[in-house]
C-alpha cells in the first residue's frame, strides 16, 4: 500500500443500527476501488470487514474493522463499527478516532436505536455527520419517509439530499447528483440526463442545496441574497464547508444499495470532498497533574510532537497482540522507539503495519492523521497514549458505560484454572466495557459486559486462546442481617480423648443499620478472662462471610458479650472461639433474621408509544418509578428496581421495544427482601447445602 501524507488522508467512522448494511456498503466501496474483484456477502462469510470467525458464524459485525480505501490519490480509512448496542465501546472508540461520522440508515426501518446511539456519540465528540440511506432496493424502502423520519427525530439538523434515488425497492437503479443535476445509473461512474419525471424534484432539491451551501460562508450568503445564485464551484465549496463543520448542523444525505452496488461510486467520489483532512482535527489531552482538558488545535502535522491513541487491541493465539493506533500528531516510523505515557514504559515499534480487515501490509512510516497497527507491544493496552518521552500528556479517553450483563464462570480443568485469570485480564484490557472479578459475597467469578452477545463473544475468544470455561447464571449478592434484639448462651465442653476444652459464652445480637459490624464486651466480675474476649470475637467473625440462614454475608449487626464461664484447666482459645461462634448463630436465628437485596437505579430510554408497556413491566419487577423525562421523541424512565429482577432485563426490553430501548444501571443501596421471596431463597440454599 502506498504512503499517504496527512492532507491525502481521511478517517470516517461508518456507524448505524445492526443490519443497516454497513459491511455490505464497505464491500461495494472496496469493489469500486479495485481492491477486491468480487462482492463478498455477509450471509456467506466472505466480506473483508467481517473476517473474525465469530462474525462469520453469527453473520453480524462484532468489532470495528479498519478498511482503507485508496481512491484518487487519497486513502480513506473507513472504520466499520458494529451496530449492536452490546458493543458500545467499539462504536465510541471508532467515532473517537475518526474525523467524520457516516450514519447508515435502513431505508425501510428508518431511525433505530443504533442510529440514535451513534448520533449521540457523534455529538459528544463534535463530529460532522453524513447520512447514507441504504438498502433502497428492499421491499417497502422509501427515501422520503426515511428522510422525514430523520428530520422529525433530529429537528435541530438540516438534512440536505446530495443524491436522490432513481426508483426504489426492486426498481432502484441509480441516483441523481443534485449538484450536477445529472443521473448516474448502477454504481454511478457514468453520467446521464435526468429522467423527465424527476426534473422538478431535482430542481427543488438543488435550491435547498444552494441555500445550505450559501449559509456555510458569509461571502456566499451575501452574494446569494444580492444576486440570487451561486456558481457551480461556489456551491460545491459551500457544501464542502457545511459538511465539514459540525457547528452548522448541516447533514449531507446520500442514497445507496450496498448489496446491489447502486449509488456507491458517487458516495466514494464525495468522501474526499465532504470529509476533512485530519490536520484540522483538534483533540483533548490531560497534562500531568492537571484534571482540566487541554485541546491541541489544528493544524496537526508531522512536525508536531507525537500524540497517538490506542483505540483497539486484538489478542491472537499465534500472532500475539495487535495494537490499533490513530496518530493525532507527529509520525511513527517502523523500528522506532516510542514512549507509552499511560504506562510510563518505552515500546519498540518493530512491526508497523496498515490493515484491511485481516490482511496486513508493512508500513515504513505512518504520518499524522493515519491509522495503523503495531504487533507485539509489551505493555500497551486499549486507551493508552503514545507520545514523546518529554511530553507529559494523555489523550482523553471516552467515558464508557457500566456493564449491564453478567455470567458466572468456572474453569473446566485445573490447567484452565491456571490460565483463565491471565486470559480474562487480557480480554478486559483490550475492551474497556468488559470486566471480570471475584465476587466476595457469592464466591463466584463474574464476567460482566454490555449484553449477552458481548459476554459470550469474550468467552468464545477465551476458548480460542486456549482456556475452557463453563458459564452459569450468577447468584444475586444478597446479605443477611437481623431485625430485632435476641440473646443466646452456648457452652462448649469436651472432656474425653485428650486434653479437655471448656468455654461458655452469653451474647446479645442487635440491629446496627448502616454501621456495619460492631463487637463489644461487657463482662463484669471476671466471668470470662480478658485473654478470651478476642477469641469470642474471632468465633463470631468466622460466621460473618457465609451467614446463618442462606449462605450470604452478614452485615449491620452489633454483638455484645455480657456473660460466660470458664474452667481453670480446660478453658482455652479454641473453646471460646467455638462457643462464641455457636452462641452467635443461635442468637442470630432468634433475632428476626432477614435478607437484604441490592437496589439499582435504572434509566430506560424508549420510544414514547411503548412507555406504558415498559411501566407495566417495571411493576411486575417490583420497580418504583422515580421520574420521567422527555428527550426529543424519546421517553426516559428513572426507576429503582431490585437487582434480582434486572439480571436478564436486556432480553425483555429488547422484546418489548423491538430493539429500540436502551438502559443504564447503577447500584444505590440494600433493602429488605419481602418475606415471601426470602423464604424461597432460604429453602433453595438449605436444599443445596443438604445436596452437598
Amino acid at each position: 500500500m502506498k504512503e499517504y501524507t496527512t492532507e491525502m488522508l481521511r478517517n470516517v467512522a461508518l456507524v448505524g443500527h445492526q443490519g443497516s448494511g454497513k459491511t455490505s456498503l464497505v464491500e461495494a466501496l472496496l469493489f469500486n476501488t479495485g481492491a477486491i474483484s468480487r462482492l463478498g456477502k455477509v450471509e456467506e462469510g466472505t466480506t473483508v470487514s467481517d473476517w473474525d470467525e465469530d462474525e462469520k458464524h453469527r453473520k453480524i459485525s462484532l468489532s470495528t474493522s479498519v478498511i482503507p480505501l485508496e481512491f484518487e490519490d487519497h486513502k480513506i480509512n473507513v472504520l466499520d463499527a458494529p451496530g449492536s448496542t452490546d458493543f458500545q465501546g467499539e462504536i465510541k472508540n471508532a467515532i473517537r478516532v475518526a474525523d467524520s461520522v457516516i450514519v447508515v440508515v435502513d431505508a425501510v426501518a428508518g431511525v433505530e436505536v443504533g442510529t440514535e446511539l451513534a448520533w449521540e456519540y457523534a455529538q459528544v465528540y463534535q463530529q460532522p455527520i453524513i447520512v447514507v440511506i441504504n438498502k433502497m432496493d428492499r421491499e417497502n424502502a422509501d427515501f422520503e419517509r426515511t428522510l422525514n423520519n430523520l428530520k422529525e427525530t433530529y429537528p435541530d439538523y438540516k438534512f440536505i439530499p446530495v443524491m436522490l434515488p432513481i426508483g426504489q425497492e426492486a426498481d432502484f437503479k441509480g441516483v441523481i447528483n443534485v449538484l450536477t443535476q445529472k443521473a448516474y445509473y448502477g454504481a454511478g461512474k457514468e453520467r446521464s440526463e435526468l429522467p423527465a419525471d424527476l426534473v422538478e424534484s431535482t430542481h427543488q432539491a438543488h435550491l435547498a442545496l444552494v441555500e445550505a451551501a450559501a449559509e456555510a460562508d458569509d461571502a456566499y450568503i451575501e452574494k446569494y441574497f444580492n444576486e440570487g445564485e451561486l456558481t457551480f464551484e461556489e456551491i460545491r465549496d459551500g457544501m464542502r464547508k457545511a459538511a465539514r463543520n459540525h457547528q452548522l448542523n448541516t447533514v449531507p444525505v446520500f442514497v445507496t444499495s450496498g448489496t446491489k452496488n447502486v449509488g456507491t461510486y458517487t458516495l466514494l467520489e464525495a468522501l474526499p470532498v465532504y470529509t476533512s483532512a485530519p490536520s484540522l482535527r483538534r483533540f483533548g489531552t490531560h497534562r500531568e497533574g492537571n484534571p482540566e482538558i487541554e485541546y491541541n488545535t489544528a493544524p496537526q502535522t508531522d512536525e508536531k510532537p507525537l500524540g497517538a491513541y490506542v483505540f483497539k487491541t486484538v489478542n491472537d493465539r499465534f500472532v500475539g497482540t495487535l495494537s490499533y493506533i490513530r496518530i493525532f500528531s507527529g509520525y511513527i516510523k517502523n523500528d522506532s522507539r516510542n514512549f507509552n505515557n499511560t504506562r510510563q514504559s518505552e515500546e519498540r515499534f518493530n512491526n508497523l503495519m496498515v490493515v484491511r480487515g485481516k490482511d496486513t501490509f508493512p508500513a515504513p512510516i505512518l504520518h499524522a492523521g493515519d491509522i495503523g497497527v503495531v504487533a507485539k507491544l509489551t505493555s500497551t493496552r486499549t486507551g493508552d497514549t503514545i507520545a514523546d518521552r518529554d511530553q507529559k500528556f494523555e489523550i482523553v479517553k471516552p467515558n464508557f458505560p457500566e456493564p449491564l450483563y453478567a455470567i458466572s464462570l468456572t474453569p473446566r480443568t485445573q490447567a484452565d484454572s491456571a490460565k483463565m485469570g491471565t486470559i480474562l485480564t487480557n480480554l478486559c484490557e483490550a475492551d474497556p466495557t468488559l470486566r471480570w472479578r471475584q465476587d466476595a459475597d457469592t464466591k463466584q467469578i463474574l464476567l460482566e459486559g454490555m449484553g449477552e452477545a458481548h459476554v459470550m463473544l469474550a468467552i468464545s475468544r477465551a476458548e480460542r486462546l486456549g482456556v475452557g470455561i463453563d458459564t452459569h447464571l450468577p447468584k444475586v449478592p444478597y446479605r443477611e442481617t437481623v431485625s430485632r434484639e435476641a440473646q443466646a448462651t452456648y457452652r462448649h465442653k469436651k472432656q474425653s480423648g485428650g486434653s479437655g476444652q471448656f468455654g461458655e459464652v452469653s451474647l446479645r445480637v442487635l440491629p446496627n443499620a448502616g454501621e456495619g459490624f460492631v463487637y463489644e464486651a461487657k463482662i463484669f466480675g471476671g466471668a470470662i478472662s480478658h485473654q478470651y474476649i478476642p477469641s469470642v470475637e474471632k468465633g463470631v467473625l468466622s460466621v460473618l462471610p457465609n451467614g446463618v440462614i442462606a449462605g450470604y454475608p452478614i452485615v449491620d449487626v452489633k454483638v455484645v458479650v455480657f456473660d460466660g464461664k470458664e474452667h481453670p484447666v480446660d478453658s482455652k482459645d479454641i473453646a471460646f472461639q467455638i462457643a462464641g461462634r455457636e452462641a452467635f448463630k443461635e442468637a442470630f436465628a432468634e433475632a428476626g433474621p432477614v435478607l437484604l437485596e441490592p437496589i439499582m437505579e435504572v434509566k430506560i430510554t424508549i420510544p414514547e408509544p411503548i412507555l406504558g408497556d415498559v411501566m407495566s413491566d417495571l411493576n411486575t419487577r417490583r420497580g418504583r418509578v422515580m421520574g420521567m423525562d422527555t428527550l426529543g421523541v424519546k421517553s426516559v424512565v428513572t426507576a429503582e428496581v431490585p437487582f434480582a429482577e434486572m439480571m436478564r432485563y436486556e432480553n425483555q426490553l429488547r422484546s418489548i421495544s423491538g430493539g429500540r430501548g436502551i438502559y443504564t444501571m447503577k447500584f444505590v443501596r440494600y433493602e429488605r427482601v419481602p418475606s415471601h421471596l426470602a423464604e424461597g431463597i432460604i429453602k433453595a440454599h438449605t436444599a443445596e447445602a443438604h445436596a452437598e
